[in-house]
């Protein structure tokens, strides 16, 4: 049984997860513990769904059906990322802004530079998993 297709994306989800961590600690200069959430340096979105497509590409090659499938949800997560979800947390600032408290969390969405983040850590973690089980 290939258990590599169930356990990339979620070792994907664990290196960006660790590394915006720990940019964030850097960045905060404490432990930011606070700062875990939506947003940030990289995009765990973009790098669980592209870690699926590299490793696909990888194994099965582009002109797999299932590689234009997880092209396709990539597609759908990084436009996503970058457009709604950015939008959602910039109208939760203004909200904060006029009732005067942080009551809705504003880092939500990401700018293009975490998504491409996102996207070579899930390239990478791929790559990693392929070469190991291959």
């Amino acid at each position: 049984m290939d258990l590599a297709y169930a356990l990339t994306p979620m070792l994907a989800w664990l290196v960006a997860g660790g590394l915006k961590f720990a940019i964030n600690c850097v960045r905060a200069r404490r432990l930011a513990f606070d700062l875990i959430g939506y947003g940030g340096l990289p995009s765990n979105h973009s790098a669980i769904v592209t870690s699926m497509a590299a490793l696909v590409a990888l194994r099965e090659g582009v002109g797999h059906p299932a590689f234009g499938v997880a092209v396709t949800l990539a597609f759908i997560v990084v436009l996503d990322a970058n457009g709604l979800r950015r939008q959602v947390g910039k109208q939760a600032a203004a909200l904060n802004a006029l009732a005067g408290d942080r009551a809705l969390w504003e880092r939500m969405g990401h700018s293009r530079f975490e998504i491409l983040a996102g996207i070579a850590v899930g390239a990478a973690v791929a790559a990693a998993v392929h070469a190991v089980t291959a």
